[in-house]
C-alpha cells in the first residue's frame, strides 16, 4: 500500500472513530417517530383524530423536530470547535458558520421547489415560500453564528443563554392574524401551528450548541468521562421535565397570555429534558447494548435528510392522495410500518 493510501485509510479510521454513534442513533429515533407521526397526520380519518392513539402519535411525533434542531446545533458546535482548534480568526469562524446556515437555506428552497414542481399545477406558487424545518434550521444557525467567535468553554454558557432568550421571548411575539394575508416575515418569526417559526423553535439550536460544546470538552478516549456526562444529562433532563411541568401548571404566569402547545417556554424546556434523556439512553444502548453492529435506527439517522426529503413527498404528495384522510387506526399503523421499512431500504 502506498503512503497516500495509508494516509487516506488512517484519516478514514480517525473520522469514524471521532463520530459519536449515539448522536446518529438519537437522530434515527427522531426519524422513526417522525415517519409514524406524519403517516397518521396525513392518512387517518378525521372522525378518528380524537382518539388516544392519534393524540399520542402526534405528541410523540412533535418531539422529532426538536431533536433535529438540537442535533443541528450540536453539529454546528463541532464545526465551531474544529475551526477554533485550527486557530482561524474569529471573523472567519463566524463566516464559516454563516455558510453552514446558507447551505441549509439552499436545501430548504430546493426542497420546497421540488414539492411545488411535483404537485404542479394544483400547487399555488405561495407553497414555495412555506417555512419548513429546514428554513428554521437556516435562520437558527444564522442567529447563533456569532457564537463561533467565542471559545468552546464560553459557548457552553452562551448556547444556554441564547436558547432561553428565544424560548422566553416567544410568548411576547404577537401571533399572526389568520384572516389576513400570510406575511413571510410573520411566518418566519411569529409562533404559528402551521410553520416552524424562529420563536420558539430556534431555541433548540441554541441549546444544541451548548450540548455540542460540552461534548467537545469530554475526552472521548476515556469512556468514564462520557459516562459521567451522560449521567448528568439524564439527571438534568429528568429535572427539566419535572420542574418545567410543575411551573407550567401554576395558576399564575409572567406573561399576559400564552399557549402551552405553541409558544410556552415550559414546553421547550420539557422537550429539551426529553432530548437529554434520549441522548443518555442512546449512549447506553450504543456503548453497552447491541449498538456497535448494524442498526436500522442508526441507518435512518445517518441518512435523515434523504429520509425526510423522500417521505414528505410520499406522505403529503399526490402519489397516495386517494388514501388521504381515509384510513383507520390499524391501516395507518400498517402504512407507518411499510413506510419505515421503505425508508430503511432507501437508506441502506
Amino acid at each position: 500500500m502506498s503512503d497516500e493510501a495509508r494516509s487516506a485509510a488512517g484519516a478514514g479510521v480517525k473520522k469514524r472513530a471521532s463520530r459519536l454513534p449515539f448522536l446518529d442513533w438519537t437522530r434515527g429515533l427522531a426519524a422513526f417517530i417522525m415517519l409514524q407521526g406524519h403517516t397518521f397526520h396525513s392518512f387517518l380519518r378525521p372522525e378518528l383524530r380524537d382518539t388516544g392513539t392519534y393524540i399520542i402519535s402526534q405528541f410523540v411525533g412533535g418531539i422529532a423536530p426538536a431533536i433535529f434542531l438540537f442535533l443541528t446545533g450540536v453539529t454546528l458546535a463541532f464545526l465551531m470547535h474544529r475551526l477554533e482548534r485550527q486557530r482561524l480568526p474569529r471573523i472567519d469562524r463566524v463566516i464559516a458558520a454563516l455558510r453552514r446556515a446558507g447551505y441549509l437555506f439552499a436545501l430548504a428552497f430546493a426542497f420546497r421547489f421540488q414539492l411545488w414542481l411535483f404537485a404542479w399545477p394544483q400547487s399555488p406558487w405561495t407553497d414555495l415560500l412555506r417555512v419548513d424545518i429546514l428554513n428554521c434550521m437556516g435562520v437558527g444557525l444564522a442567529a447563533v453564528a456569532c457564537l463561533a467567535a467565542l471559545t468552546n468553554e464560553q459557548r457552553v454558557h452562551a448556547g444556554v443563554v441564547v436558547g432561553l432568550l428565544i424560548a422566553c421571548a416567544a410568548p411576547l411575539i404577537p401571533s399572526p392574524d389568520p384572516n389576513s394575508t400570510p406575511n413571510l416575515l410573520q411566518a418566519y418569526f411569529a409562533p404559528d401551528y402551521r410553520y416552524f417559526s424562529f420563536f420558539p423553535w430556534a431555541s433548540f439550536v441554541g441549546f444544541g450548541v451548548s450540548g455540542g460544546a460540552i461534548l467537545r470538552q469530554v475526552p472521548t478516549t476515556e469512556s468514564v468521562y462520557m459516562h459521567r456526562t451522560m449521567q448528568w444529562a439524564a439527571i438534568i433532563g429528568f429535572g427539566l421535565v419535572i420542574s418545567a411541568q410543575y411551573f407550567s401548571n401554576l395558576p399564575y404566569s409572567l406573561y399576559s397570555s400564552t399557549d402551552f402547545w405553541l409558544n410556552s417556554p415550559g414546553l421547550v424546556l420539557i422537550k429539551v429534558g426529553i432530548i437529554l434523556l434520549l441522548l443518555s439512553l442512546a449512549f447506553l444502548w450504543t456503548h453497552h447494548g447491541a449498538g456497535q453492529g448494524w442498526s436500522w435506527v442508526r441507518l435512518l439517522g445517518t441518512n435523515s435528510l434523504l429520509v425526510y426529503w423522500v417521505h414528505i413527498e410520499l406522505v403529503y404528495g399526490r402519489w397516495f392522495g386517494y388514501w388521504k384522510e381515509r384510513l383507520t387506526l390499524t391501516q395507518c399503523a400498517i402504512a407507518s410500518l411499510v413506510l419505515i421499512m421503505a425508508m430503511i431500504g432507501l437508506a441502506e
